[in-house]
């Protein structure tokens, strides 16, 4: 499959797609995805950790818009009882100390074996490559040939919710977790030119997630973006960096299901509208900056606590 690279004189551009973890924010990369397929942008390569390894191996598998469409159409129909199958025997194994995880990931093994068109990540019509964390030093694990499925339950074996995956003597867990990003694993893999479909966070809660299991999947989802923006500063003068920007105002949890197709609908719509510039010439960073939406009620609290008059709508982030 012939991706996007270019020639200029002597030098072949490599293109990655680089594609974050986020939980249930992993529809946000779905419809950046069809956008991107439109538009007929196809890399040589994709690099993906957590849900964006799920979502990474699976477009590598036909990576166009019938491939994508096929991608859509199962998070279209998930349920968090399909990736997070929490029960009362688990949880009560957990509190007693029986066991170090929440649920077990056979139903999203189920998943990946069920719909998945291959088996070894060398079968991927695309060259894909899937980011774990090794438990024991925290340093990242690149797997690019080998059986598919493990790699992607290590990628997804997010701390608390899923036990760790053990291939061959290295103990693994999600990828979000090692300190560096899918970035500095493009580079490394020889990209020149690295497109990144970020997952976003929520920038309009109002209130934090409650129980253990949802503070783990919000945690984990606000360290991978934060991560992802010290990278995108640290690599953006090594390579043509381009930062697909996120969904804003977003409202919904990483582990809130019942808005995938909302997401999906929204991330296409706002891609195509943002590839009507190019993918040249844009600020990275600007679209991973960190920012919250606040209701006017909530701001005309805090103003009051402080002595100070509230700001007209029209002054700052709404």
């Amino acid at each position: 499959m012939s991706g996007p690279s270019v020639t200029s004189g002597d030098e072949k551009r490599s293109t990655a797609f680089v594609l974050a973890g986020g939980g249930s924010l992993g529809a946000v990369q779905v419809g950046m995805l069809k956008a991107l397929a439109r538009k007929g942008i196809v890399p040589d390569f994709v690099v993906g950790a957590s849900a964006g390894a799920i979502n990474g191996a699976y477009y590598a598998a036909d990576p166009d818009e019938a491939g994508v469409a096929r991608l859509e159409r199962i998070w279209r129909g998930l349920r968090r009882a399909d990736i997070f199958p929490l029960s009362l025997v688990g949880s009560l194994s957990w509190l007693l100390g029986r066991r170090d995880y929440l649920a077990t990931p056979a139903s999203l093994q189920a998943l990946i074996e069920s719909e998945l068109p291959y088996r070894q990540l060398e079968q991927a019509r695309l060259p894909c490559h899937i980011v774990a964390t090794d438990v024991l030093d925290g340093t990242e694990v690149v797997f690019s040939d080998g059986e598919v499925v493990p790699a992607l339950l290590a990628s997804t074996a997010i701390p608390v919710i899923f036990p760790t995956v053990s291939i061959g003597e290295r103990h693994l867990m999600d990828g979000g977790v090692a300190g560096n990003t899918p970035i500095s694993t493009a580079l490394h893999l020889g990209a020149t030119r690295v497109i990144v479909l970020p997952t976003g966070v929520p920038c309009t809660l109002e209130q934090p997630p409650r129980g253990a299991f949802a503070i783990a999947v919000h945690a984990l989802n606000l360290l991978a973006m934060r991560q992802l923006r010290s990278d995108v500063e640290r690599y953006s003068e090594r390579c043509e960096l381009v930062v697909i920007p996120s969904l804003c105002p977003l409202a919904v949890h990483a582990y809130d299901f019942s808005h995938t197709g909302e997401l999906i609908d929204r991330a296409e719509a706002a891609t195509r509208l943002w590839l009507r510039g190019g993918l040249d010439n844009r600020d990275a960073l600007t679209a991973l900056l960190p920012h919250r939406h606040r209701s006017a009620q909530a701001r005309i609290g805090a103003t009051k606590v402080l002595g100070s008059t509230p700001p007209s709508p029209s002054q700052g982030n709404p």
